[in-house]
């Protein structure tokens, strides 16, 4: 497949997906509401329930009689991530997780459990929920993993494989982004290798948004979206990307479309910053097997999950 757009998602009726980071007018959001516009049941999986209830009322207003439920869940927390996969198990068989919550360029700071914010979120967290809702996503019958990463992981010199609880040397926030993004596609390719030899009924896939116009960047440098430099950071991304609905599409391309595991999907124009939906590819540090082996075994001891 070369190419794809929106109009090529088949009916989702009957279908249950689960997207994390639905922050409202971002990638998660934009996912949610075009399954939810094919008849999926969508899950709202965040932080905030304010902010998951602004999401599902802009899904629902514009797919009237759209079933979307929240899930809280807080990605850099694992035992909030553990909550949350207690929860899940109400909703039955799920189709598709969409691992879409992430956060970028931000200082240096330390999680509850000991581990740096950014692969705490981008990955830690995500490995968790994935091993938590795998169960359920055996029980669809052709459960599907769709990891967001970015073209970022590109400027990862090494994969992150140290103890992710010792103490490092100077924080440099897009060299920790960069990497929590390798980790993704590390992670992506040796969970669809797992599943594969173990006859697991579950594909691995990811997909990257290009440069999309989300309030990522802003929150990540300044804690907000709006107000003073915030803005102005804002603003000009939003002035020079692609829009948020646009970077949705290589997530919904991985989510719904014939495509083997493994793939990444990112857009289609220079630079693969912007543009339709289409295969792409990743580095050769991203399809380092002996790395991605490593990162799953510090994943396990991190978070203590056993996948199945």
């Amino acid at each position: 497949m070369d190419t794809w757009q929106p109009a090529d998602i088949p009916d989702q009726t009957g279908r249950t997906v689960v997207v994390t980071g639905p922050t409202l007018g971002g990638l998660g959001h934009h996912t949610a509401l075009e399954l939810a516009r094919r008849g999926a049941r969508v899950v709202l999986a965040g932080r905030t329930p304010r902010k998951l209830d602004e999401t599902a009322v802009a899904i629902t207003d514009e797919v009237p009689g759209a079933d979307v439920s929240p899930l809280v869940v807080d990605l850099s927390d694992l035992a909030s991530v553990r909550s949350a996969g207690e929860g899940a198990k109400a909703l039955g068989p799920i189709d598709v997780l969409v691992n879409n919550a992430g956060v970028m360029g931000v200082a240096e700071q330390r999680t509850f459990d000991g581990l740096e914010l950014t692969m705490a979120t981008n990955h830690f967290g995500p490995f968790l929920l994935t091993g938590l809702l795998m169960p359920q996503l055996i029980q669809s019958g052709a459960g599907r993993v769709v990891t967001v990463s970015s073209h970022f992981h590109r400027m990862a010199r090494r994969a992150p494989l140290e103890d992710p609880r010792a103490a490092g040397g100077r924080h440099r926030p897009w060299a920790a982004y960069a990497r929590s993004k390798l980790a993704n596609l590390l992670f992506t390719l040796e969970l669809d290798r797992r599943c594969r030899a173990a006859e697991v009924p579950v594909k691995a896939l990811a997909a990257h948004p290009g440069f999309a116009g989300t309030h990522l960047a802003a929150n990540g440098q300044y804690g907000r979206s709006s107000g003073g430099v915030a803005s102005i950071l804002d603003a000009t991304i939003r002035a020079v990307s692609q829009s948020a609905a646009a970077g949705a599409q290589p997530s919904l391309m991985a989510a719904t479309a014939d495509l083997p595991g493994g793939t990444y999907c990112g857009p289609s124009g220079l630079a693969e910053f912007a543009g339709r939906p289409q295969v792409t590819l990743m580095t050769r540090l991203a399809r380092d097997e002996t790395a991605a082996a490593r990162l799953w075994e510090l994943s396990e001891q991190t978070t203590g999950i056993r996948y199945p």
